[in-house]
């Protein structure tokens, strides 16, 4: 069906639709098995050093998924920083642009790339936006350096896979409720 519509079987937009959209609703552990493999097809297709997942609770901006380059890893899982210090929150509320080509030149995340302990060169963020409008968190990727010649869809693919996520979330939240 998808070679039907230009598509290639390993397309990253068909893997995100068949691990996000075709696993089994009920399955928390779908939800896990699924998250990881679409965030390392992300990160290589879009030539990022890290990818992830965070999901915002009480103030605190709490990393669910990660997927980094094999020299670096600088937070995973279950970490947590305070909500309101983070790229995240300031691309949720409109401070950061949601796509960065270098932070060290962008005036809106110069000073902040300044200040942290590894280099950010392009980042991209994605809100991920339930069914009734709260935002979950976000889906993110960086690279340490800035990346030269990105590609133009790359946004697109970020904002897509984090939709797909979020409805992924919604299923599993309205299977746990009944």
């Amino acid at each position: 069906m998808f070679r039907d519509l230009g598509y290639e079987p390993d397309d990253l937009d068909v893997k995100v639709s068949e691990l996000l959209v075709a696993t089994a609703d009920e399955s928390d552990a779908a939800i896990d098995q699924a998250v990881p493999e679409v965030l390392k097809l992300l990160r290589d297709r879009m030539q990022m050093d890290v990818v992830f997942v965070a999901e915002f609770v009480e103030g605190r901006r709490v990393f669910r998924y990660v997927d980094a380059s094999a020299e670096r890893q600088l937070f995973g899982p279950g970490d947590s920083d305070p909500l309101e210090e983070t790229w995240c929150q300031r691309v949720v509320d409109g401070r950061m642009p949601p796509r960065i080509q270098n932070a060290l030149l962008d005036p809106a995340s110069a000073a902040l790339a300044a200040k942290l302990p590894f280099p950010i060169g392009t980042h991209l963020s994605a809100p991920i936006v339930l069914r009734d409008g709260g935002v979950y968190g976000t889906l993110c990727c960086f690279s340490y350096s800035p990346v030269d010649d990105p590609d133009p869809n790359d946004m697109k693919r970020l904002r897509y896979t984090a939709q797909m996520t979020a409805e992924k979330i919604d299923r599993r939240n309205a299977a746990a409720q009944h």
